[in-house]
């Protein structure tokens, strides 16, 4: 499977991939259609600061009791 590193990390930040779907302004089959071939580095890279920014914001916004 390809960009197996992107899945692993969004899953592992708790990231759905529909998340970084709609803060790419794509729908969500086209980004999966997009993971069937390899990124590129630069590419991944943005993708991997897409989930920390999701991950992030999440954790801000979560109120813990």
């Amino acid at each position: 499977m390809y960009n197996k590193d992107v899945r692993n990390y969004a899953k592992s930040k708790k990231v759905f991939l529909y998340q970084i779907a709609e803060l790419l302004n794509v729908s969500e089959s086209t980004f999966i259609k997009s993971l069937r071939k390899e990124q590129d580095k630069e590419t991944k890279e943005s993708l991997f600061k897409i989930i920390d920014m999701i991950a992030k914001e999440r954790e801000c916004n979560t109120t813990k009791y």
